[in-house]
């Protein structure tokens, strides 16, 4: 092999290496905007944790929160609330699941359904597991809890489904508590 048939394989191997890496970094460049707008936009991730002030929410009353577009239910409640929500037996729950992400895999008991160990306090996705539709709170339908009046789904205190067609208790979003008077919800 003469020098000049070598070095012309030293040139093309380098002209190869030379193109395939700029085609890859071209590739990428290309490739970048299509992935990147998959992203969130600003607006969302903006959105995806919010802190909710409960300071004035008295015993026995109601908050609600508009959070990643659904309404999120925070219920300060009674001890004839929490009293009532311990003494139903899991065998009268349609769903025994927690359906609460801060404690997974747990039975529905009402220890299970609060954030923490924070009894007074029940913190819920405000739609209904069956269509949707926003159930009605204020001790509402059967079980002092809430009510969905469009199809008839009633909730106990602690948001579990105990009569109508609703599969699931009302979701639990994941949440904790900052301080006494601060719920962070995401």
């Amino acid at each position: 092999m003469s020098q000049a048939e070598d070095h012309d394989g030293t040139r093309r191997d380098f002209l190869f290496y030379a193109t395939a890496g700029t085609a890859t970094v071209a590739g990428a460049a290309g490739v970048w905007p299509l992935v990147n707008q998959m992203n969130p936009a600003a607006d969302v991730r903006a959105l995806s944790s919010i802190q909710v002030d409960v300071s004035g929410v008295e015993v026995g009353t109601q908050l609600t929160v508009k959070y990643l577009g659904k309404p999120v239910f925070i219920r300060r409640r009674t001890q004839a609330e929490i009293d009532a929500a311990k003494a139903v037996p899991m065998s009268d729950l349609i769903d025994t699941g927690s359906e609460n992400p801060n404690k997974p895999d747990t039975d529905a008991s009402d220890i299970n359904r609060v954030i923490g160990d924070r009894e007074e306090w029940l913190v819920m996705i405000g739609v209904c597991t069956h269509l949707g539709c926003i159930p009605i709170g204020n001790e509402s339908g059967d079980f002092g809890g809430w009510f969905c009046p469009c199809h008839g789904s009633h909730y106990d205190t602690a948001g579990r489904i105990r009569k109508g067609p609703a599969p699931k208790n009302l979701i639990i979003p994941v949440a904790e508590f900052l301080d006494d008077t601060t719920v962070k919800l995401g």
